[in-house]
């Protein structure tokens, strides 16, 4: 095993007091979740300041280390700021297999999109633009769970993780200058918030086609989902390995009565699930049995337009906050989605109960919230000023 990885226990809780006696630490992972009921951590990677000298760049083995605890405290640490690029799966392991929040994490691939168009940007291309330094990429599809890792392997891991802070230091410039670097803390914070709900999400709420089916249908589904889950883990295999989304929905509708009946579902044979299917027909049976008066009801669908111009609406205000966007150099993609806009449109014309449409909060309402309210309110028009500019509209 390479020098510059840590395969020792006391060794890893030593490295991760450094982390916190620095007080900022660059953190990327590499990790398969083709194979597994969650995704598999494989290798994790630090780039640790070293004030004004050169950082400590070095990866952890996880296979070797028998508790990772020590670094999810780190990340659930209020004084140790932790930078990431595209940090969905970091976050993740840390409130799945840590059980902790982190507390004072930036990515640098979010912060990009507050200050340029460009969300989500690749790594690769993200450093190169920031610090002019382009990694290497020819790993990227290495199966990181064999061992030994290979030098290149390495190589490539530890570049990842050695460009996080440089980059973080020129962004963090750069939005403190535009007054965005609140904007980036607040986003952040929202954007864990949906990743903790994501994961206490009922096992039915990841089915595509859910609201189409009746009552009856549903509660089978939902039997059906929680029972994949169920075997999924105790497989250790992609819940939609053990049985895919269109076969749940199949046989919601079918509800199969036997093995024999399970056995001539179309696309069975590919399943997981043919393999051990026991307590699924059992399942099933259990939701065909529940009282009418008891049955769960499907989730709602997005409602159709309120009025006919409701769309017409909602696509002339995404021409106002594209060229808003462009204008203030932010990406689009961050500020808001076509389903925000007509979230907007239904608060704003037609007094929709509900909370108040997240293009109307925070710093986004510092962004588009009045004009997009103005626009509908006739107190502003657009017309074409500049046609070769990279915001050709102007509002009067």
């Amino acid at each position: 095993m390479s020098d510059r990885l840590i395969t020792d226990q006391s060794e890893f809780e030593a490295l991760c007091g450094r982390a916190v006696a620095a007080g900022r630490v660059g953190f990327d992972t590499e990790f398969v979740s083709e194979y597994t009921h969650r995704p598999q951590l494989c290798l994790l990677q630090f780039a640790i300041d070293g004030g004004d000298g050169e950082p400590e760049i070095v990866g952890v083995d996880p296979f070797e280390i028998d508790d990772l605890t020590p670094w999810w405290q780190v990340m659930a640490d209020d004084d140790t700021l932790v930078v990431i690029h595209g940090g969905q799966a970091e976050i993740k392991f840390c409130l799945e297999e840590g059980g902790l929040r982190p507390r004072n994490t930036v990515d640098v691939q979010l912060a990009e999109g507050f200050r340029s168009s460009s969300y989500p940007l690749g790594y690769e291309s993200l450093v190169s633009r920031v610090v002019g330094v382009r990694p290497s990429g020819k790993e990227t599809r290495a199966d990181w769970r064999r061992r030994p890792l290979t030098d290149s392997q390495i190589d490539y891991a530890l570049d990842d993780a050695s460009h996080l802070l440089p980059v973080w230091d020129r962004q963090r410039q750069s939005l403190a200058d535009l007054g965005r670097l609140d904007w980036v803390l607040d986003e952040l914070e929202t954007y864990i918030d949906d990743l903790v709900a994501d994961l206490a999400k009922p096992s039915w709420a990841r089915i595509s086609g859910m609201h189409r089916l009746r009552r009856r249908e549903f509660a089978v589904a939902t039997a059906i989902a929680d029972w994949r889950e169920a075997k999924a883990a105790a497989l250790d295999r992609p819940a939609r390995r053990v049985l895919r989304d269109d076969i749940v929905i199949d046989l919601a509708k079918r509800k199969p009565k036997s093995d024999a009946e399970l056995t001539q579902t179309r696309d069975w044979q590919r399943t997981d699930a043919k393999r051990d299917p026991a307590g699924l027909v059992d399942a099933i049976a259990e939701a065909v049995a529940i009282p009418k008066d008891d049955l769960p009801r499907p989730p709602e669908s997005d409602r159709p337009d309120l009025a006919a111009d409701e769309q017409v609406v909602g696509q002339l205000l995404g021409i106002a906050l594209a060229s808003r966007c462009a204008e203030m150099k932010i990406a689009r993609t961050l500020v808001g989605t076509n389903a925000d806009l007509r979230h907007l449109v239904r608060h704003h014309l037609y007094e929709e109960d509900g909370p108040a449409p997240k293009l109307a909060t925070g710093w986004r309402a510092e962004v588009c919230g009045t004009l997009l309210t103005d626009v509908m309110d006739g107190k502003l028009a657009i017309r074409v000023a500049d046609p070769d500019s990279d915001h050709p509209l102007v509002f009067e």
